[in-house]
């Protein structure tokens, strides 16, 4: 009897939501990537696409395998393929040396350093990934210590009294000292990483963030008590979070692979309600996902032909 062939590997999803594009694997227990290259970003490292290569640095939400295992092919690939820009990791305080170690293990395994830094980020503390943009790590809970991450560019903007006043008044202004402009922080990309619920999921940076990426881990309601015992969302817990959220679009992750995407669709209108629903969306949904692009394409203007030009810079195939 002729062997079967194997079966496929799970290809990147891919959500646009303009003018980010959201990226990755996520499948529950088994591996998470999420990348956002506009933002020079990637959320986890569960494995390593090449895709996230461009991306110098690495927001780890915690160290589970299925979100860090990419971690050294990815530093290590970097270095290889002579990539610019300090390849980084940012991770809990409590959980750099125990990376440090591990990179330390591939010195022995491979009789060679790899060039790599691991970044302690406390909570509620920024790192800028380039100037007026930063990420913001914000504690959640989870079964070993883990992080949310905002990204957040800051503006600048002309204070509401000095409005309308004319550019040589301001500059007279501005040489007596006077401080004519206020900074903004604006919520671009929030991610949840694993989690249980709790407050932290409705700071202000993720009620105003443009786009959340949120795990959802279970779905069927004989699962609720799971979710809590690993500390992980369940379906029921996104209704007071999507009535919170103001973001255009919710990107759902971390779906188990026992999970049916036609079931959590199902279980996402009925704790969203149609209108929130048509904007959530499922990262490993590629056939929604793709229908999704297309119809974005075609209202820009654009071919068919090259609406499947992300699909091939992603990795995914037909």
């Amino acid at each position: 009897m002729i062997p079967r062939m194997p079966p496929q590997e799970a290809r990147l999803g891919f959500v646009y939501s303009a003018p980010y594009r959201i990226q990755g694997v996520s499948v529950a227990g088994e591996q998470a990537v999420v990348q956002v290259p506009e933002l020079d970003i990637v959320f986890d490292i569960g494995l390593c696409p090449r895709p996230t290569l461009a991306t110098p640095t690495v927001a780890l939400t915690h160290t589970h395998m299925d979100h860090v295992a990419g971690l050294p092919y990815w530093f290590s690939q970097r270095f290889f393929q002579k990539m610019p820009g300090t390849a980084r990791c940012l991770a809990h305080p409590k959980m750099v040396e125990p990376l440090r170690r591990m990179m330390a293990g591939w010195v022995d395994l491979e009789r060679q350093k790899t060039p790599h830094e691991i970044v302690p980020i406390e909570p509620d503390s920024d790192w800028e990934i380039r100037p007026n943009l930063f990420v913001r790590a914000i504690e959640v809970s989870h079964g070993i210590p883990a992080l949310a991450f905002v990204v957040i560019e800051r503006r600048s903007k002309l204070r509401e009294e000095f409005a309308g006043l004319p550019q040589e008044k301001l500059r007279e202004l501005r040489a007596q000292g006077v401080e004519i402009t206020k900074m903004l922080e604006i919520p671009l990309v929030a991610y949840t990483g694993d989690t249980e619920p709790g407050d932290f999921l409705l700071r202000d940076e993720f009620r105003n963030a443009r786009v959340v990426i949120t795990e959802c881990t279970f779905f069927e309601d004989e699962h609720r008590d799971r979710a809590k015992i690993g500390k992980h969302i369940h379906v029921e817990d996104l209704r007071p979070l999507l009535e919170a959220w103001t973001a255009r679009d919710v990107v759902i992750t971390h779906v188990s692979r026992r999970t049916l995407i036609p079931f959590a669709r199902e279980r996402i209108e009925a704790v969203a309600g149609a209108e929130r629903a048509s904007h959530v969306h499922l990262l490993m949904d590629h056939r929604s996902n793709r229908a999704r692009h297309e119809a974005q394409m075609a209202a820009a203007g654009e071919s068919s032909k090259d609406a499947a030009e992300p699909a091939a810079a992603t990795g995914e195939a037909e």
